[in-house]
């Protein structure tokens, strides 16, 4: 009888356990502008090789491998190496298998766990303490009793059952034996004995609310979260190693026009001496040429210091010492141009491509999931426990039959009364999916953001590019106009160091323009969510 409510127990206990309490996860809906602001409203671009210049465009954009639009193979190569050996995306990859093993450990409470245990134990008991038997006498006491009255039987036994008078040879016998009896000859009792068990033990928690499943939804939803992390981690090493590579040729190029302005104005300085010394110029002019030359010279230390401290940030990104990479890339190289055409498709696409945006989804879909699990914590608790196995006081019978127990039954836990624990505990896990959901949404409009605000710094940026483009060209040929005519007497030489100065003011801000379109071109690849397609192992759980 008791089987069957057991098993008809088990079945509707199993039946039940297909519910679980709590909310069930909803992607949030968010909205996305059906356009950037960007290029619905375009700077108005000057007329001429400005209005010639590469914009972006909402045409379908593939970003998996950005940074060949560059076409430099040297920035293709270090990115590969980045990618193969940085030590923050080897950090991330860590945390993958961490968020993986954990999910092992949160789904193992949906399974029976099941104990082998063995132990031996030799123990001395005391006869005289402890619990009495039903007629109050302690073990010693009433093993004495037993012992006297089995003497008495043999007693009457070998006198073949003759009466027990007191002078006769029966009471004799049956008073002598319990003499002996009594002075502890025959009514000694072992204290010590051996103890030999082996056994299974199970248990298994019926997930009937759902628990420990809403427990397991989170803990995909982790995993879910880690692997975009990793993602959000490549993104920005990749556009890391391309923005210092372009920030070090920018560096490079800076420094051969100053040392070009150097050779320039050393030989201006000359000939404003030579002019001193005979009399056709004045010391104004010699100071005033000194003091450019040094001015311009005071820039190479800064622009070497940049250099080398760039090509240091490099190596570290791809994982190696800081002087590793300083024969590779010290020689000048070109600075990358930029692509025809930069499509960044619409601002819809930049929901399922950003790897943080994924992160705060899923970084949601967790704490959602832990509402459930908190929840469940109101309600009973139901197992089934089962043990199994023998136990003896010899090791001869051991192995038995009658030396093996076992049990097995139901249980049943319900709190009552915990210091309000668990519903303070759903206070938190709300508090906490309330959080997400702000970081969610706040998640997506930086996101948004961030591509409006690089999208305006490089459309903005190339035309002032094209203006320095064309203010290089207009101090070159006052440089030349003002050397004819001081040639021809017709100026003095101060109006010659002044176009000096500012054709090299001019030439600097134009390479430092040309290096800053470049990067925020990168800035807005980066924004876009470009690069995480890239296949990068990732580490095992196991």
């Amino acid at each position: 009888m008791w089987t069957r409510r057991f098993l008809a127990c088990f079945l509707l206990m199993t039946i039940v356990a297909g519910c679980k309490v709590g909310p069930n996860y909803e992607p949030p809906q968010t909205p996305a502008p059906a356009n950037w602001s960007g290029l619905e409203n375009p700077t108005t671009r000057p007329a001429g090789p400005a209005a010639q210049s590469p914009g972006p465009t909402t045409r379908p954009a593939d970003l998996a491998t950005w940074w060949q639009t560059l076409r430099d193979p040297l920035l293709d190569e270090l990115i590969e190496q980045a990618v193969e050996s940085n030590l923050d995306l080897r950090i991330a990859r860590a945390r993958v298998a961490e968020a993986r093993a954990t999910r092992g450990i949160v789904a193992a409470a949906l399974w029976p766990q099941v104990n082998l245990g063995s132990s031996y134990s030799y123990q001395g008991r005391s006869l005289n303490a402890g619990a009495r038997t039903e007629g109050g006498l302690t073990v010693a006491e009433q093993a004495r009793n037993t012992a006297v009255n089995a003497a008495v039987r043999r007693a009457v036994t070998g006198a073949g059952g003759a009466a027990a008078t007191p002078g006769g040879a029966v009471g004799q016998a049956i008073t002598g034996s319990v003499a002996n009896l009594l002075q502890g000859n025959g009514a000694k009792v072992s204290r010590d004995q051996n103890l030999f068990q082996l056994g299974f033990d199970a248990s298994w928690e019926l997930d009937v609310f759902g628990g420990n499943r809403r427990a397991v939804e989170a803990a995909d939803a982790d995993i879910g979260a880690s692997e975009a992390s990793h993602r959000d981690v490549l993104v920005t090493l990749i556009s890391e190693v391309a923005l210092n590579y372009v920030q070090l040729r920018g560096f490079q190029r800076r420094l051969d026009i100053a040392l070009e302005n150097i050779r320039i104005q050393q030989e201006s300085l000359n000939i404003a001496e030579d002019l001193l010394r005979v009399g056709f110029e004045n010391q104004l002019a010699v100071d005033q040429a000194r003091a450019q030359l040094a001015t311009t010279q005071s820039q190479l230390p800064l622009l070497r210091s940049a250099i080398r401290q760039t090509i240091y940030q490099l190596s570290v990104l791809l994982g190696q010492t800081p002087g590793t990479l300083l024969s590779q890339l010290e020689p000048e190289g070109s600075i990358p141009k930029v692509p025809e055409e930069v499509p960044m498709g619409l601002p819809s696409d930049l929901l399922r491509r950003r790897p943080d945006i994924r992160t705060a989804e899923r970084q949601l879909a967790a704490a959602t999931a832990r509402v459930g699990e908190a929840i469940s914590d109101l309600f009973p608790k139901f197992s089934i426990n089962a043990s199994i196995g023998p136990s003896s006081r010899t090791m001869r019978h051991f192995f038995d039959r009658q030396s093996l127990g076992w049990s097995i039954g139901p249980g049943v836990t319900w709190p009552v009364f915990d210091g309000w624990r668990i519903r303070s505990n759903i206070a938190v896990q709300n508090a906490r999916q309330e959080q997400a959901l702000a970081l969610y949404e706040q998640t997506v409009l930086v996101a948004f953001q961030e591509v409006e605000n690089a999208l305006v710094a490089y459309q903005e940026e190339q035309i002032r590019y094209q203006s320095l483009i064309e203010a290089v060209q207009a101090s070159q040929e006052a440089t030349e106009i003002s050397v004819e005519r001081f040639r021809h007497g017709q100026t003095n030489f101060l109006d010659v160091l002044e176009s000096q100065r500012s054709l090299y003011a001019s030439q600097d801000a134009l390479i430092e323009s040309e290096t800053t379109v470049i990067t925020n071109l990168i800035s807005l690849y980066k924004a876009l969510g470009g690069g995480w397609e890239l296949p990068v192992p990732v580490a095992s759980s196991e």
